[in-house]
């Protein structure tokens, strides 16, 4: 490998466009190839945004690269982290990393058996607002948490609509797109394990057929704690937020459940009201120097594959429960009890 990271990019995405590409070269890396399924898109692509190569042939990327982002429809994660992985390739891929667990499972193990190095693109955990909440827990600041609560509720950008409304097929839904990220910062903000889920599923006319575009439920952890989510692709006015009340005290956080390096936490005690200190660094910038240290043997990526096999097993039980109207005790399936990354 050069000292470079040389990239491909496994998808001509609007991710990729408005942040990957940006946080790649922001670590130091090359972004020297793009795959695309349209020969014509995939040029196009690669000229507005200077990338070198494109192409339609996913071992002619894996050809000249290190690394890839794959940010593909979700039912090709699958096959594309195999492929890249038993190439050689180091892999960041978009969440959910698969439609099932043990499709993830296997991922996370080729993954391993390959020697390269698997990280999730859960950006939140990344946010300043997240880790500052995480680290006041850890100091005792809430005392022994009791509660959370997130607020993810969106209206989904009208470019961003298509699969994800129309194919269950591709992973559509709002379940397999938010409700992930609120499993994956809910373990990483408390340190805590899910263990069982319940929820309800809503169709209020933006999606169509089977495809749920809200959702709202509740998980227990490990620890007792019980946090409740609601997530939609259909609200214009809401705000996003994320809580957690303990016995001696609440974090309130407001406007971080986003993209952009925004929102701030407030810490509510006995003693009064403070506002945490946030570090604003761009959260796609973090992800990626964090999984550009992992290659080169510092550390672990920021969310690893670990992370996303928990976070896909919150939401199929979540999906689950919406269809049994049952609790849906979550299964990683695995052996071990992994760590959550810091």
């Amino acid at each position: 490998m050069t000292s470079t990271l040389r990239w491909g990019l496994i998808g001509a995405s609007t991710i990729a466009r408005e942040w990957m590409i940006g946080a790649i070269r922001s670590a130091g890396g090359d972004v020297v190839s793009v795959m695309s399924g349209d020969q014509e898109r995939g040029a196009a692509y690669a000229e507005a945004n200077r990338i070198p190569h494109a192409t339609t042939s996913l071992d002619a990327l894996l050809g000249e690269v290190d690394a890839v982002y794959i940010s593909t429809t979700n039912e090709l994660h699958y096959d594309q982290v195999l492929r890249s992985a038993r190439a050689g390739r180091h892999v960041l891929c978009e969440k959910p990393l698969a439609l099932t667990v043990g499709e993830a499972r296997e991922m996370v193990d080729v993954c391993r058996a390959a020697g390269v190095v698997l990280g999730t693109n859960h950006h939140l955990r990344n946010a300043g607002t997240h880790r500052a909440m995480r680290e006041a827990i850890a100091a005792g600041r809430i005392g022994c948490p009791l509660f959370a609560r997130v607020f993810h509720a969106v209206c989904l950008p009208a470019h961003l609509q298509g699969w994800r409304l129309t194919n269950p097929g591709a992973g559509a839904g709002v379940v397999l797109d938010i409700t992930v990220h609120d499993a994956d910062t809910l373990r990483f903000v408390l340190a805590d394990d899910p263990v069982e889920v319940t929820a309800l599923t809503q169709s209020a006319g933006l999606s169509q057929g089977d495809v749920e575009d809200g959702a709202m439920g509740a998980i227990r952890f490990k620890s007792g704690l019980l946090a409740q989510f609601h997530d939609a692709f259909t609200t214009a006015h809401a705000k996003t937020g994320f809580e957690v009340h303990g016995t001696e005290g609440s974090l309130i956080g407001t406007d971080c459940m986003t993209q952009r390096a925004v929102g701030d936490v407030l810490l509510r005690t006995a003693s009064g009201e403070e506002l945490l200190p946030i570090d604003r660094t761009n959260l796609y910038e973090r992800s990626v120097a964090r999984f550009t240290a992992a290659v080169a043997g510092d550390g672990d990526p920021a969310a690893t594959g670990e992370d996303g096999v928990w976070s896909l097993a919150v939401a199929e039980a979540a999906l689950k429960s919406a269809r049994t109207s049952r609790v849906i005790t979550v299964d990683p399936v695995q052996s071990a009890s992994p760590k959550v990354s810091q």
